[in-house]
């Protein structure tokens, strides 16, 4: 099978390159040749997705099999590609997000969850990153002339992941320490792999599937605390874990989400972040590896780049700065005394 990844050198759109390589198939990656090194094996071709002239280039003699479009954000960007390739190729799969139905978090969801409202030709500005994202859907399953296959992740993490959530903690549990750990440590979580997500969409994808999947991992894969005494065992830390309360932290303005990274505290607008229906995906096939194995092999990633290299999510920073832990965490012990 011949496929273009639209990325493909990082995090998902790597795995996916990776996948499809390891599968036999010929592989076009197309970037601006900036984010990470293209992967051995592929035909890339560089240039920029928002300038016509390169798209152009891009399709210049060339037909595909499957379309992977892992790096499109803004509806009129996507739709200028899906004009292009319409017609090219049998399949374009394009990887949304959970966070592109309107009513997510709060409710509970599924596939048949109302999408956020914009158009398929938006601009940046129409709203924001799950808005924009539900416009992508459209401009793709309204402008391709073949099978759209729409992949919407929930929270992703693995090897290679440049958005720092799983790293940064494995970063920061790695020096030891009193660390903050954040709300409870029985709150269930819903986490996926990239390479699970990589594995299903080309699974869909090579049996010419033309649907719209969610796809995360089992509800309740993993628990909070669990997650974070995988990430103290695979770093052999000395770590010592301090929970400290959802209340606690938001009156002393620790960043939700950001700060400390994948934190939801237990709110009514978060209610349903972790139980997500993937009854749909595992029909389909949907498999998923164990949390553990996703940390121990981040981690034999990570620990191979030099400790003052591990800066990643450049746009959105991930994690709490150090003195901001330890003033919380000084804080909760006056409280406790």
């Amino acid at each position: 099978m011949r496929v273009l990844v639209i990325g493909g050198s990082a995090f998902l759109g790597r795995a996916i390159v990776q996948e499809a390589l390891d599968r036999g198939h010929e592989v076009t990656t197309f970037n601006r040749g900036r984010s990470a090194p293209d992967l051995p094996g592929v035909e890339a071709v560089h240039g920029d997705r928002e300038v016509t002239a390169d798209l152009e280039r891009l399709v210049d003699g060339r037909t595909w099999d499957l379309v992977v479009d892992s790096s499109g954000y803004v509806p009129k960007v996507v739709g200028d590609a899906v004009r292009l390739l319409s017609g090219r190729a049998a399949t374009y799969a394009f990887i949304s997000t959970i966070s592109a139905f309107k009513n997510f978090p709060a409710e509970q969801t599924s596939e048949d969850s109302p999408l956020w409202d914009c158009a398929p030709d938006a601009g940046p500005d129409a709203g924001d990153y799950g808005v924009l994202k539900a416009g992508c859907e459209r401009a793709v399953e309204q402008g391709f002339a073949g099978n759209a296959l729409i992949i919407q992740p929930g929270l992703i993490l693995g090897p290679y992941e440049n958005v720092a959530r799983l790293p940064w903690w494995l970063n920061r549990i790695s020096k030891g320490g009193k660390v903050l750990a954040p709300g409870d440590p029985a709150q269930p979580m819903q986490l996926i792999d990239a390479r699970d997500i990589a594995v299903f969409t080309l699974d869909q994808a090579e049996k010419g599937v033309a649907d719209r999947f969610v796809v995360t991992g089992p509800e309740g894969n993993t628990t909070y605390g669990e997650w974070l005494e995988m990430c103290k065992r695979e770093t052999g830390s000395d770590a010592e874990f301090v929970w400290v309360a959802d209340d606690f932290l938001i009156e002393h303005e620790a960043g939700v989400w950001m700060e400390l990274p994948l934190w939801a505290p237990a709110q009514p607008d978060m209610a349903n972040f972790w139980t997500v229906s993937t009854a749909k995906a595992e029909a389909a096939g949907l498999r998923s590896r164990s949390v553990a194995d996703t940390v121990r092999d981040t981690w034999e990633w990570l620990r191979h780049i030099p400790e003052d290299e591990r800066v990643f999510g450049k746009k959105h920073a991930h994690g709490i700065a150090p003195e901001k832990e330890q003033a919380i965490l000084a804080a909760w012990a006056a409280r406790s005394a």
